[in-house]
């Protein structure tokens, strides 16, 4: 478990959770040191977090840091979407335990070009993996 995060989770007028990231941890000016990223991300690698929608747990597995710096969608991001998403990595068990409605798809080629087009929007396209895995 990574010590020392500074993430909230906040609830919108509409009810909705949110997860507030005060603390941003990955900077750069033109590009984010993904190798930085990834050796964060390890810290994560066999937690369990629980989803509070429906008391599921979720096992981070040694694939995360990998899958998430490495993905091709990661590959074509630039500027704050960058940012974002490395930035991202600081908030995962929040995320996680904020999601609705989870559920694993595994996704094909022709389906990642659909993801990249919403990557920095939405960080739970990038949360469901094949590193994360529910528990029973």
């Amino acid at each position: 478990m990574i010590e020392n995060r500074n993430v909230n989770i906040l609830t919108d007028a509409n009810g909705r959770r949110l997860v507030l990231i005060n603390d941003i941890r990955f900077k750069g000016k033109r590009q984010i040191n993904w190798d930085d990223v990834k050796q964060y991300l390890e810290g994560y690698v066999g937690d369990y977090y629980e989803i509070t929608e429906n008391a599921e747990h979720i096992f981070i597995g040694s694939e995360l840091p990998e899958e998430y710096t490495e993905s091709e969608s990661r590959k074509s991001l630039m500027g704050a979407n960058a940012k974002a998403k490395a930035n991202a990595a600081t908030a995962i068990p929040e995320l996680i335990q904020i999601a609705s409605n989870p559920t694993f798809e595994k996704t094909a080629r022709k389906n990642t070009i659909k993801m990249r087009n919403t990557a920095g929007t939405s960080m739970m396209s990038v949360l469901p993996s094949q590193s994360m895995k529910k528990m029973y």
